[in-house]
């Protein structure tokens, strides 16, 4: 297998949703722009990106909400891109068609309660099932390394939960450690190194709002009250 020498990961930057939750009640989550701010934080990040990549290619993989496109728009990539596919397995997690925020607000708390890799939104996913749609993402990418010029570098433009659960996936983390995981911040870039072991290192750990270490399990959660 041909596996790119990096891995680079962003999510998308600052969306009108970001700044604003009642969009969700009248905009579907896949037309969500980003605003001035997330625009001017992609092209800060492109500049970042670029210099990283040093003139080499990449191929890019982007979700199909317009936030991230538009995202990856504003990274400039230019010639550096060898090509883009358009990867519906990198989306956001579903939450609702159209989101009431009191609903929301409720099942929030419920998932806080419950946690957030097993907790289904009503018309919508658990953060297992978008780790199931990363996993089969995973297989389209290890074919696509198989051919002889796939490109250095691979590119994922997609969402800071998708984020977490790739690395998840990737690097084996317990479900314990991923609940102890706070989302990167927008247009915020992480990296898979390939090492002189043909493995990967992460460049940036994502914070933590609990100390977990990686292989913890339920056995090690703190008991509940029954």
């Amino acid at each position: 297998m041909s596996a790119p020498a990096r891995i680079f990961m962003i999510r998308h930057g600052q969306s009108a949703a970001n700044a604003d939750t009642s969009i969700y009640n009248r905009v579907p989550d896949y037309r969500i722009p980003l605003t001035e701010l997330g625009i001017e934080q992609a092209r800060a990040a492109g500049e970042a990106l670029r210099r990283k990549l040093d003139g080499e290619p990449v191929c890019v993989y982007v979700s199909p909400y317009l936030r991230a496109y538009q995202t990856l728009e504003a990274l400039n990539l230019g010639s550096l891109t060898e090509r883009v596919v358009e990867e519906p397995r990198l989306r956001e997690q579903d939450w609702a068609n159209f989101q009431i925020a009191g609903d929301i607000g409720d099942q929030k708390e419920l998932r806080n309660l419950y946690g957030h890799f097993f907790y289904r939104f009503r018309e919508g996913e658990s953060g297992s099932d978008v780790y199931d749609r990363i996993s089969s993402f995973m297989e389209t990418l290890y074919r696509h390394w198989e051919k002889p010029d796939y490109a250095p570098n691979t590119l994922l433009v997609t969402h800071g939960l998708t984020m977490r659960l790739f690395c998840m996936r990737w690097f084996h983390w317990s479900v314990e450690y991923f609940e102890s995981l706070n989302n990167p911040g927008n247009a915020e870039l992480r990296t898979l190194i390939r090492n002189d072991q043909d493995k990967y290192d992460l460049d940036t750990p994502f914070s933590q709002w609990v100390q977990r270490s990686t292989d913890e399990t339920v056995l090690n959660a703190p008991p509940m009250v029954i």
